[in-house]
């Protein structure tokens, strides 16, 4: 439940509420939702509805404004535990050279091994369209020499004058 859809104090407007205090962490029982406010003014405190469903309604006396906080404070640490994952994109050309190919290789498995999934193209010029199929050879030899180390996720295809396919790291169980 995100913050937008709790009601506290006025907004509240049933007749009758569960209060749990918060800093008691204990159950007063079914009061009559003014006499709940009236508590929670008392005490310098916010009346929040964390259980709307419920019949009747649970209402907590807490400092909303620190609880907004905390419940921030937990989404951020969230979001810096997620891993991005990039796309990396490796190109060449169909005459493509065998020390080249090692170097692109070699990157290749480098980008795998830092954890991004890796785009391999192979781009075709003028009378290179005609043989495709050399294109394949390449992406299939560059398959060949980082063996093991990848998860095919689109096999070879051709998009326009571009032959790719896309490369994930295996992962590590």
């Amino acid at each position: 439940m995100s913050d937008k859809d709790l009601r506290i104090n006025e907004q509240i407007r049933v007749r009758e509420v569960r209060l749990i205090r918060d800093d008691e962490e204990k159950q007063q029982g079914i009061i009559p939702t003014a006499e709940a406010l009236g508590i929670a003014r008392e005490l310098g405190l916010d009346l929040v509805e964390v259980a709307p469903n419920a019949v009747p309604p649970v209402v907590k006396i807490m400092n909303y404004g620190k609880f907004k906080f905390e419940n921030e404070k937990k989404i951020r640490d969230s979001r810096k535990k997620q891993k991005l994952l990039k796309l990396k994109e490796i190109r060449m050309q169909p005459k493509i050279d065998d020390h080249d190919l090692d170097f692109k290789s070699r990157h290749i498995r480098t980008f795998l091994g830092e954890g991004n999934k890796v785009k391999v193209t192979v781009r075709f010029r003028g009378r290179e369209m005609a043989h495709t199929e050399l294109g394949l050879d390449v992406l299939k030899d560059v398959l060949a020499r980082i063996e093991g180390e990848y998860v095919m996720d689109k096999a070879p295809s051709m998009e326009g004058r571009f032959m790719s396919m896309v490369l994930s790291p295996k992962s590590k169980k």
